[in-house]
């Protein structure tokens, strides 16, 4: 990474932000006490809840860490196709005896706010997902001595990008769990993604930017293929949800490793975008008919999820998780850092090996 990005942390691991409470500030602050770069997930909260686990994460580590924020979205949805999904959600509303969320909250995720209190009292990164903030705002976080990474999932975004002023670019895979970070949600691009080996590659060629690489990495082999290719670090998410630092629902953390979950799909089920989960009941029976809606969606469902979780019903959940998932090593956080950092280490040492061997 630039010298900048790479004081921050000794071995090339972001663990991503996962909004919905596994990016607890105790997983956050176990990162980065081991070595990595960890990141709280400000999406879905308010303002002053970030500012509350900035806080609490500032007690529990002096080490640098990264703020996530969701960019506003543009209201595209057509309100009679989210109408007529809320009302084939009805018989899950009557199933798990709570209401339906209303469709109509706010679409900007508190943003400007968040940025107010970002700029006025610095963290060492914020990232921004589902979209590039504009040079004024780069360049104000610049000026606060913040450095800023944009998701990106094509050579084009990493352009805007670099072009806006970013200090870096998260490059997201196909592969990866959760949502997808594009920047325009298009429905006819539905499962059209890149691949993150290829992705990691086009984009090396495409920009200058240093690159952290997202995608269903699980493994220091990983790490080392995405630095081989020209990423800087390697960002994992769903290594670090079953960690027993994250937040995340213990139902939710099982369901990776359990053989009831075989695969992973894209789906708008629960949100209105596109965001990679472990196929359950909830995503087969709904996932075919969810409308281009975020957050629209999100809102709607939030009770469901919530409710469902309650009852200890995974089938009823949103499982986010990346193609890897079957891969995960329920282990601390530090500990996963380590063994991670071990592993690059030997792959890198064996590729050297064999480039080496091949020159001999």
């Amino acid at each position: 990474m630039s010298s900048a990005l790479t004081d921050l942390c000794r071995y090339p691991i972001v663990q991503a932000p996962m909004a919905g409470g596994a990016s607890s500030p105790q997983l956050v602050a176990a990162v980065c006490e081991a070595g990595g770069l960890g990141f709280l997930a400000a999406g879905y909260k308010t303002a002053d809840g970030m500012y509350e686990e900035i806080k609490q994460l500032r007690g529990l580590t002096g080490r640098p860490f990264g703020v996530n924020l969701f960019m506003p979205q543009p209201s595209h949805a057509d309100p009679a196709s989210v109408e007529v999904y809320r009302h084939q959600l009805a018989g899950e509303a009557d199933w798990y005896d709570t209401p339906l969320g209303e469709p109509d909250n706010c679409a900007d995720d508190g943003y400007e706010a968040k940025l107010a209190i970002l700029i006025d009292d610095p963290v060492p990164v914020v990232s921004f997902t589902f979209g590039c903030p504009t040079r004024p705002v780069l360049d104000a976080f610049a000026k606060a001595g913040t450095l800023t990474v944009v998701t990106v999932t094509t050579p084009e975004e990493a352009q805007i990008a670099q072009w806006t002023g970013a200090d870096a670019v998260c490059v997201q895979g196909i592969e990866a769990g959760g949502h997808q970070g594009t920047h325009r949600d298009d429905p006819k691009n539905d499962g059209t993604g890149i691949g993150l080996l290829s992705l990691v590659a086009q984009v090396r060629e495409t920009v200058q930017l240093p690159i952290i690489a997202a995608g269903g990495v699980m493994r220091g082999a990983q790490i080392a293929a995405v630095l081989a290719l020209g990423a800087d670090a390697a960002q994992l998410g769903t290594a670090f949800l079953v960690c027993p630092e994250s937040g995340a629902n213990v139902l939710h953390k099982q369901a990776m490793t359990n053989p009831l979950f075989v695969r992973t799909e894209l789906t708008r089920a629960f949100s209105g975008r596109p965001a990679r989960g472990l196929v359950n009941r909830f995503m087969r029976e709904h996932g075919p008919y969810a409308p281009a809606a975020y957050p629209q969606v999100h809102h709607i469902t939030s009770g469901l999820r919530k409710a469902a979780a309650k009852a200890g019903d995974a089938q009823g959940m949103a499982l986010w998780a990346g193609q890897g998932h079957r891969m995960a090593r329920e282990m601390p956080a530090g500990q996963l850092v380590e063994v991670l950092a071990a592993e690059t280490d030997a792959a890198r040492a064996a590729l050297a090996l064999r480039g080496a061997g091949g020159a001999a």
